[in-house]
């Protein structure tokens, strides 16, 4: 038992010899106690507090449900020099981006850098078509590139990570999580800020460069980081599925190209003089169907 308030003293040798037991009576000395002085330091020890064993008084570890505040806050812990720098990561990568995540994937990152590509996709897919126009043509606005480009961007970034992670959740690969892979996805479209800002121009064979440029940068960076994870399946899966990444973004790099950045792109609102010459007709090409 501990903490009883016993004093207990004993002598050791100078030869450190505990086995020594032929005590005589002069060689026992009893001392009073002095827990009570204050003056001792011995007398500021606290009491054990801790639990007993098979105690049910342990505390529980706090739980994260659903429909708490808490359980989303999680996925926005990071600060503005923290989202910079796996930004950075995404363009210049020299470590593993599932390694600078260090096990603290975000959401906040992703969020913003795709709300921030439908506004300068929509602004400069106005400016290649207002540039590509003939000056003496009411130029409207179109609007339906800005619900097209929310369609297209928020689309990719929120279903298909999701559905690679059930795949690899199918085939055994469990060393990514839905957040990571979210992450992962949202910060590749970094690199489609600065072509969307570049590809106003109505060249369209620069517009092709600038598309082509943002798809190698951005799929490579999916497949060096997807790889790990991906090569635990059997190898004639992890193709496969290495295949199916480089394809839907292709078809992401094509739909953006040939939505936003080429003049006579299919969202393009054109008026038509009618036969009088008089009024016009307006003839409106889908925009992926939005």
């Amino acid at each position: 038992m501990a903490n009883q308030g016993y004093d207990v003293v004993v002598d050791v040798d100078e030869g450190g010899d505990l086995g020594h037991t032929d005590l005589q009576q002069d060689d026992l000395e009893f001392h009073s106690s002095n827990f009570n002085d204050p003056s001792n330091p011995r007398s500021k020890i606290l009491p054990d507090t801790s639990t007993p064993f098979g105690s049910t008084q342990n505390p529980t570890p706090s739980k994260r449900f659903l429909w708490t505040l808490s359980f989303y806050a999680q996925f926005f812990d990071v600060d503005t020099s923290e989202v910079l720098r796996r930004c950075t990561s995404s363009l210049y990568p020299r470590a593993p981006f599932l390694d600078i995540l260090d096990g603290n994937p975000d959401l906040y990152g992703p969020f913003w850098i795709a709300t921030t590509l439908v506004f300068i996709l929509f602004i400069t897919a106005t400016m290649s078509q207002y540039l590509s126009r003939n000056h003496d043509i009411h130029f409207e606005y179109n609007f339906a590139l800005l619900s097209g480009a929310a369609g297209l961007i928020y689309g990719y970034t929120g279903f298909v990570p999701v559905g690679l992670w059930a795949l690899l959740r199918w085939f055994g690969a469990e060393s990514a999580t839905l957040v990571e892979c979210w992450a992962l996805y949202g910060y590749a479209n970094v690199i489609w800020i600065p072509v969307a800002i570049i590809s106003w121009s109505p060249i369209s064979m620069l517009n092709y460069v600038f598309t082509a440029l943002g798809f190698v940068v951005s799929v490579a960076f999916l497949v060096r980081n997807l790889w790990p994870v991906v090569s635990v399946t059997d190898a004639k899966i992890s193709r496969v599925l290495v295949i199916a990444v480089v394809l839907l973004h292709a078809g992401l790099a094509i739909a953006i190209k040939f939505t936003f950045f080429a003049h006579g792109s299919p969202a393009v609102k054109v008026n038509k003089p009618s036969g009088d010459g008089v009024g016009a007709t307006n003839t409106t090409r889908p925009l992926l169907g939005f």
